[in-house]
This record gives structure tokens, C-alpha cells and sequence, in this order.
């Protein structure tokens, strides 16, 4: 009869004999579980960008998994670190996930360029193009101050929040400060001639604030601007949105037409407070659309009003500007232009927004997010689809 240290000692060999015998991955089955990893800027699977460089599977349980970076220097490497380890860590049979990092060679870059925007020399402005789904909003005002660029960021968070892919372009060049209301605090990063886009809450986001150092002020004419916006439009590659949100500057000016050029099908969104004098300069960013032919998607009114502590309501800069707005805009362009929703005057949407939070994600239950939130549902309601697009089709012959 065995001792029981004798069967202690042959449980540990049985346990040792079945942990060696157990099969270890094929090569394939971890290109598989790579499927899962998406580049974290582009959005696709590193196996469908082709930044699997190598993988090899050891008798012992190790994987070594090699990937090419698109750029030295990528700021998301321990982010494709981390989910390659994750992935391939759920095979059966892996002791330990070893990831060797590279850099793509400029012709693999060229190729992944190829790959995403087409072969051409001359990017184009997806948006523009006729078989473009995304629709684009301009958040206009007519003058400084009204909370257009507030309004922008917890429009954009609260429609990715809904599980929508959004971009926000800050078109404001001279007063830019979208990054620090969005919490963007990355940089772009250069992929050939491709810029990837930084994301914050779920958005991606590019503004002229992300390529000039410390606070430097962008002293440009026209022409520069011009080109600055195109560059974001068609550089950038922004993937498939479904809502992309320009916040332009206040007034009819260069950035106005320059978008009205560029991305024809883009509708205004115009921002004004309750007060009579603010909504007669309202009134003609929006009547902009009457000369380049845009849509005009409604109005929201900022700063409404202030709830005292006793529930009591101040209107601190008046009542009624953003209704009167509306209806003008109505009548001049001959359709009708909703008041998609009246924002309180609340601290907290001016903190969240100094602190990089929006307000409709840091407070989803104050007055100001949920007034916010159902302008936002309003805009991205109407389902992406073919409607008004040309099919290439003909009557089948009789």
C-alpha cells in the first residue's frame, strides 16, 4: 500500500503531465484573436491594416507577437501593447504573450494610405463627396460670447454618448478652444500624408490650437484660413462619422464661406442668447444660408435663464430671443427652423468646460445636459441612408 506522500507526489506528476501536454495555439488561431485589436486612431483591425509583422508560438506556451507602428514614436503603443496582450492571452494553452514593436517602412505607409483613402494624389473632403452619409452641422453665431463653442462640445459628447461616431472640426482659428473644452489634450499624429485626429469622451476632434505651440495667437488672412480648413477636411482622416460638428467663428466672415464652398450639403446650426440685440446678429448667421443655399437645421438658445435657489427663474438677459430668431429665420429661408431647446444659465456648464468634462457627462441629470442631450437626439435623428442620392441603375427592357 502507497504512503500517502507517494500519491501526493503522483498527483503533482499527473497535474505536471497534463499542463506539458496541452496544446498550444496555431499561428492562425492568434492572427484570429488579432482581429480584435483595432488600431486605436484608425479604428480598424491592425490584421486588416497589415501591422502584424510576425507571430511565432513556442512549444513551451509563449507567443511572440511582432507589430509594426505606423510612426515612430506612436503615443498609442502601450494602448496596441496592451490589447495585443489581452487578445492573444485568452488562447487556450498561452503560458505568456511577449509584443515586439516596429515602425512601418515608408512604402508600407504609402500602402496603408492607399488602403484607407484610395489611390490618389490629391486628398479630397469626404463630406462633400455625393455618396456621403455623414451629415455636417455648423455651429454658428453672430456674435462672441453666447456659449456657441460650449454649446458644440456637449452636442458632440452627447451624440457619441448614444454610440454615434462624431467629429468636431474647431474652426474657430483666431479664438480656438475646442481641445480644452472637449479634454483633448493628445496631439495629431502624421500617418504619410494623413493626420490622425485625437479622441476625447468618444469624439475625434482637430483644431489649429493642436499645431501651435503654448498659446501663440494665428495671425492669418483669408486665403490662410481657407486652407487651414481644407486641410482639416480632407488631411485629416476622420473614418466613417455619422455627425461632424464645425464650430465656426462668430460673424458671416471668411470661415463662413469657405465652408459653404467646401462642404455645400452642411446645414447651420445658429446659436443666440434670449437678449433682443444678440438675436438681431443671430439672425443674419443664419440668413447666410439664403446666399449659399444651406439648410438651416434650427436654433438654440443659451443662457436662458437663472434658477435662483428657491426655484425661481431670472432672466438675466432677457426672454424670447432665441423663439424670435426661429421665426425670422423661417420666414426668410421659407421652411421651418425649430428652437431646438433653451439652456439654462448654469456654473456648472462653464466649469465642466474648463475642466475638460462636458457638462451632458459630468452632470447628465441637470437641466442644462437634458436640454442638450434632446437637441442633440433632434439632430442625429434622421437615419443615415440613401435618400435623395443617385443609384446607378436603369429599367430592366421588356
Amino acid at each position: 500500500m502507497r504512503s500517502a506522500t507517494q500519491l501526493i507526489s503522483d498527483e503533482k506528476v499527473g497535474a505536471a503531465a497534463v499542463t506539458t501536454t496541452q496544446e498550444t495555439p496555431s499561428v492562425e488561431d492568434v492572427r484570429t484573436a488579432l482581429n480584435s485589436v483595432h488600431d486605436p486612431e484608425i479604428h480598424k483591425p491592425i490584421t486588416e491594416l497589415g501591422m502584424v509583422k510576425d507571430i511565432s508560438v513556442g512549444d513551451d506556451g509563449i507567443v511572440t507577437v511582432a507589430i509594426y507602428l505606423t510612426v515612430a514614436g506612436c503615443p498609442l503603443k502601450d494602448t496596441i501593447t496592451r490589447d495585443t496582450t489581452a487578445a492573444v492571452s485568452k488562447l487556450p494553452g498561452v503560458r505568456d504573450v511577449r509584443v515586439e514593436l516596429d515602425v512601418m517602412s515608408d512604402e508600407q505607409r504609402t500602402e496603408l494610405r492607399k488602403k484607407l483613402r484610395g489611390d490618389v494624389e490629391e486628398p479630397v473632403i469626404p463630406f462633400a463627396q455625393p455618396g456621403s452619409l455623414t451629415r455636417v452641422y455648423c455651429v454658428a453665431s453672430g456674435k462672441g460670447g453666447v456659449g456657441k463653442s460650449s454649446v458644440t462640445v456637449n452636442l458632440a459628447a452627447a451624440m457619441a454618448r448614444k454610440g454615434l461616431s462624431v467629429g468636431v472640426v474647431d474652426a474657430d482659428i483666431y479664438g480656438h478652444s475646442i481641445p480644452r473644452m472637449l479634454g483633448a489634450s493628445g496631439k495629431p499624429t502624421k500617418v504619410e500624408k494623413m493626420i490622425m485626429p485625437p479622441q476625447a469622451h468618444g469624439v475625434k476632434v482637430i483644431s489649429i490650437g493642436m499645431f501651435t505651440p503654448g498659446n501663440t495667437p494665428v495671425v492669418w488672412r483669408g486665403p490662410m484660413l481657407h486652407r487651414a480648413l481644407q486641410q482639416f477636411l480632407a488631411d485629416v482622416f476622420w473614418g466613417d462619422l455619422d455627425i461632424l460638428l464645425l464650430d465656426l467663428p462668430p460673424g458671416t466672415g471668411d470661415i463662413a464661406i469657405s465652408v459653404a464652398q467646401l462642404i455645400p450639403n452642411a446645414e447651420i446650426l445658429v446659436v443666440t442668447t434670449p437678449q433682443q440685440a444678440a438675436a438681431e446678429v443671430a439672425e443674419r448667421a443664419g440668413a447666410i444660408a439664403l446666399q449659399t443655399r444651406q439648410r438651416v437645421a434650427g436654433v438654440i438658445e443659451n443662457m436662458s435663464w437663472f434658477e435662483t435657489p428657491d426655484g425661481s427663474r431670472m432672466d438675466i438677459f432677457g426672454s424670447g430671443g432665441g423663439q424670435a430668431v426661429a421665426e425670422s429665420l423661417s420666414k426668410s429661408v421659407g421652411a421651418e427652423v425649430p428652437l431646438l431647446g433653451q439652456v439654462p444659465l448654469d456654473p456648472k456648464l462653464r466649469e465642466q468646460g474648463d475642466a475638460g468634462t462636458p457638462i451632458v457627462l459630468a452632470d447628465p441629470d441637470s437641466q442644462a445636459s437634458q436640454v442638450l442631450t434632446s437637441a442633440a437626439e433632434k439632430l442625429s435623428v434622421r437615419a443615415r441612408g440613401l435618400a435623395g442620392m443617385m443609384l446607378n441603375v436603369t429599367p430592366a427592357g421588356r
